[in-house]
């Protein structure tokens, strides 16, 4: 059936049929995660940034919070692809063929890129956060007595939106894909971009120009490669949109000639 062609109720009942996969999904990774939680938890807290750091408990409900911070994201993050695929799932009928297959193939690459923003957060940017704020706490004077569940907290806050930020190639190369957008746009709108991601930098890195240059350099290269490959994506848009009036005009012809 044509998504044109579906009634109000019948999107509902696929949504609701989609979203129930992804309940689905989430339940088997949630209970997966209990398995995997602990060595995941014990990596994270005996780690070489962890290790300069003495983490405490300050309530009695602490470590159970921690454990579920860290199954919950887990869960998310494996059930990623499903929820993408499921997302991909609903949309693709309103598109061509050649979309649906060129859309279709962007999904791994998504949740790639995802997990590399973390990685990249964890091992380049988290580091130079804990280092600096040790330094300054020396620097001022001031014991750090850190909780061990405002130390998870703190580790999420600065790598999960890294890697949701390092899916913009594919997000762009989507879109323009699709020819919602294409990378003229993208060049002539750079500069407005740049502040947004150094404001965005500015948000998540210490007061201090090394931390920002760390992460500000990364963005802006981000950005430019996304342009950049966004350029295939809205060429391809550009050859099938004129293939397809190629097809209709042939196809016009044909009923011409028959007429006749």
């Amino acid at each position: 059936m044509n998504q044109n062609e579906l009634t109000l109720i019948e999107h509902i009942e696929e949504i609701r049929k989609r979203l129930m996969i992804i309940v689905v999904f989430f339940v088997v990774a949630f209970i997966g995660s209990f398995f995997v939680a602990k060595p995941i938890i014990h990596f994270l807290q005996f780690s070489e940034e962890a290790k300069q750091l003495t983490l405490h408990a300050f309530t009695i409900t602490d470590p159970i919070m921690i454990y579920l911070k860290v199954i919950i994201v887990l869960s998310l993050v494996v059930t990623s692809p499903v929820i993408l695929y499921q997302l991909w799932g609903f949309v693709s009928p309103g598109l061509y063929e050649t979309e649906r297959k060129a859309t279709l193939s962007y999904i791994p690459f998504t949740f790639f890129l995802f997990v590399g923003g973390i990685l990249f957060s964890y091992k380049v940017l988290f580091p130079f956060i804990v280092e600096y704020m040790i330094l300054l706490s020396g620097d001022l004077g001031i014991t750090q007595v850190i909780g061990i569940n405002e130390y998870f907290n703190f580790l999420f806050q600065v790598t999960i939106p890294f890697g949701f930020i390092f899916q913009l190639p594919v997000v762009l190369l989507f879109l323009a894909r699709l020819g919602l957008i294409n990378p003229m746009t993208l060049s002539k709108i750079r500069k407005y971009a740049y502040f947004v991601l150094f404001v965005i930098a500015a948000f998540i890195t210490p007061p201090d120009i090394f931390s920002h240059l760390l992460v500000t350099v990364p963005l802006f290269a981000l950005y430019e490669l996304s342009v950049f490959i966004s350029r295939f994506g809205y060429r391809k848009y550009v050859l099938a949109e004129q293939k397809r009036e190629l097809e209709l005009a042939s196809s016009g012809n044909e009923h011409a000639v028959e007429s006749k």
